[in-house]
């Protein structure tokens, strides 16, 4: 059983859900990234989306978009996300690591050579914003085989039929944007949330991870009520650039105290 599938069953036995936080890889640099992801897990956070940096973010909004960029300044590569993930698991084996991005940088690399790659580091899922399942049967048959998850997402405006076609393809959780747009934006409406999660939960038996919207420990935990996961990103990588001439350890430590407020709340609403 894949890691995320092992943590999303330990938390419903506890009748929790699962926080996933999102952040860009080598932003502002490397270290600070992984002391970030270290003090995270150890103020609630299950499951971290880690963010492959890319020059062309469409889906993302401005926040997201310049912590690429200041990522890249530093010239942050995609093996150099895979390198992090395996410091990373020197000492935490027990935390879902998903790496989030686009495809160009997995085509430079080749497929073949980033599944091992991947694998062999402690990834334990992938979202290619721009990979659609009709293009990706012959790579997700390697991640699946490396037991690497794929991961899609699905939008207010997925048909019943358009997501039965992507739920064919996803493994571990399915991602749930909440918003039409790009991260960061708008402020969602949890009845429309819960609305669109009844009617996905006709179709999978997948735990639900919602993402796009989520500012705050009160929405965190309005989610945690009708979601098995909550994303959160933006708010995380806003505070990262406020920051961005601290020391590593206080960026990390800043960002763990969202994080906390967060697994707070969503606990209390459990």
């Amino acid at each position: 059983m894949n890691r995320i599938d092992n943590i999303f069953v330990e938390l419903k036995s506890q009748n929790k859900q699962a926080l996933i936080p999102f952040i860009t890889c080598g932003d502002p640099n490397l270290d600070t990234t992984l002391a970030t992801m270290t003090q995270m897990v150890e103020k609630g956070a299950n499951i971290i989306e880690l963010g492959v940096p890319f020059s062309d973010p469409m889906a993302d909004g401005p926040v997201i978009q310049l912590a690429n960029e200041r990522a890249l300044e530093n010239n942050t590569s995609l093996t150099d996300v895979i390198n992090l993930v395996s410091r990373f698991r020197e000492h935490d084996t027990k935390t879902g690591i998903v790496l989030m991005g686009y495809l160009n940088p997995i085509e430079y690399m080749g497929h073949e050579i980033f599944v091992s790659r991947a694998k062999a580091a402690g990834v334990d899922g992938l979202i290619t914003v721009d990979l659609p399942p009709e293009e990706a049967e012959t790579f997700d048959d390697l991640l699946s085989g490396a037991d690497i998850a794929p991961i899609y997402l699905l939008t207010p405006t997925t048909s019943n039929e358009r997501a039965n076609k992507i739920l064919e393809s996803c493994k571990g959780y399915i991602y749930y944007v909440s918003l039409k747009g790009v991260t960061g934006s708008n402020q969602l409406n949890v009845q429309d949330v819960s609305e669109q999660l009844s009617r996905l939960r006709h179709l999978t038996q997948l735990p639900i991870a919602v993402g796009f919207g989520i500012r705050d420990a009160e929405t965190a935990g309005k989610i945690s009520e009708i979601a098995d996961g909550v994303v959160v990103g933006s708010v995380l990588v806003n505070k990262m650039a406020e920051l961005t001439q601290q020391p590593s350890d206080i960026i990390a430590t800043e960002v763990a105290q969202i994080i906390q407020g967060m697994r707070d709340s969503m606990d209390q609403h459990c």
